[in-house]
């Protein structure tokens, strides 16, 4: 935990980290950019993720939103039965939803989930998604109606009678007749890189999750918001979303960035890149300034790749290395202050198992990351017995 220390000298490291996995409801696959060996993304596969997560120990699951994906609603009452201790970080959109009827929606699943929910708030960074989706207010716009919403929606699941005049909302004696099991209220999480979302976060959020920046950067924003939120008298806490490439050895992690994005043609890059340039997104114009569209700009930080942005949109860095080399780079965002992993890796199945079984052990986890299924009635032995005699000992390969 050396490379990054100076960063955090002036910040309070987390002392142990929340994981999340994450759903791949808009594709997945063993390649990016390109049909080749990509899967289906079907109830039953998800199911399968989500239930692995569960028994692997995750915290819970994030499922993406936008009209890429499916409906993460949705999803995730469909998974939610399936599974038994696994949370859902699901999208609510200010200016495509009123907050009355969020309000409602929420704390329905967040009762029928046995307390399972996490909300994650989704301004929209995407003008054109957006007007397709009949929202048509700029930047500075979304942003207002955004903390708008969350004054009336947070409200309303405290128990208050809301009524509410706004700019952009109003709502008269409004009131939830069904509170969620959670209180006040299940927790917000966020992202956002602008001034404007910084201000949001600092008023009305739990936990705030920046895409995987560089260490530096992401300091940077921590110290801003917490600075923010001390003027407001509130204090919040922090994650981050990245991807991970883990492998027995550096060299094979390295290897296996590099076959992700063997299929990924200039062409591709190009166009994903055009996408890219007419958001207005303050997170999406760093994700990808960081490699500006170059195969030899990738490693913008040891062991933080950001070959995944070069056709995706959003997240778009990796941790690559062996699970030793992973896990210091996590401390190093702990030391920063983040307490919270949102994690992906392709394809998510099997990423899912390799991460946790190779670097969950290596990390300070809390007391709701980590723990198995059956970890106290089954203690062992762990692998497949040697002649049907030999209980295999536990080797590790030199990285």
């Amino acid at each position: 935990m050396n490379a990054h220390t100076d960063t955090a000298s002036d910040l309070t490291p987390a002392t142990a980290a929340n994981v999340l996995w994450f759903l791949p409801t808009h594709g997945d696959g063993h390649y990016l950019g390109t049909s080749h060996r990509a899967r289906a993304v079907s109830l039953g596969y998800l199911r399968q993720i989500a239930q692995a997560a569960d028994q692997l120990g995750y915290f819970g699951v994030l499922i993406p939103t936008g009209r890429s994906c499916e409906d993460s609603w949705i999803v995730a009452s469909a998974l939610a039965p399936a599974t038994e201790k696994l949370r859902y970080l699901i999208a609510v959109r200010p200016g495509l939803l009123e907050p009355a009827v969020a309000a409602r929606m929420t704390a329905t699943l967040d009762r029928i989930s046995d307390g399972r929910l996490l909300i994650n708030v989704v301004t929209g960074g995407d003008p054109v998604e957006n007007r397709g989706d009949g929202f048509f207010l700029d930047h500075a716009g979304r942003y207002e109606v955004t903390d708008e919403f969350l004054s009336i929606y947070t409200r309303l699941q405290k128990g208050e009678e809301v009524t509410f005049e706004g700019k952009h909302l109003q709502v008269e004696k409004g009131k939830l007749l069904y509170p969620p099991v959670q209180e006040p209220y299940p927790p917000l999480y966020f992202g956002g890189s602008s001034p404007a979302a910084h201000d949001v976060a600092a008023r009305h959020i739990q936990k705030y999750l920046s895409w995987g920046e560089p260490p530096a950067a992401v300091a940077g924003k921590i110290r801003d918001i917490r600075a923010r939120a001390a003027a407001q008298g509130r204090a919040l806490s922090f994650g981050i979303r990245l991807h991970v490439i883990v492998r027995d050895t550096n060299e094979q992690a390295w290897a296996a960035a590099n076959e992700l994005i063997r299929h990924v043609d200039e062409t591709t890059i190009a166009e994903a890149q055009k996408v890219f340039q007419r958001m207005d997104s303050e997170g999406q114009r760093r994700m990808s300034a960081l490699h500006g569209g170059q195969r030899d700009r990738l490693e913008v930080a040891p062991n933080l790749w950001a070959g995944v942005g070069l056709v995706r949109g959003g997240a778009g860095t990796a941790l690559v290395g062996d699970p030793e080399t992973v896990a210091a780079r996590m401390k190093e965002y702990m030391a920063l202050g983040i307490d919270t992993f949102v994690m992906s890796g392709y394809p998510h199945l099997e990423e899912a198992y390799r991460f946790a079984e190779s670097v969950f052990p290596l990390l300070p986890l809390a007391e709701t990351t980590g723990r198995p299924q059956g970890a106290i009635l089954h203690r062992g032995p762990f692998g497949e017995m040697i002649g049907n005699t030999i209980v295999p000992e536990a080797r590790q390969s030199a990285s």
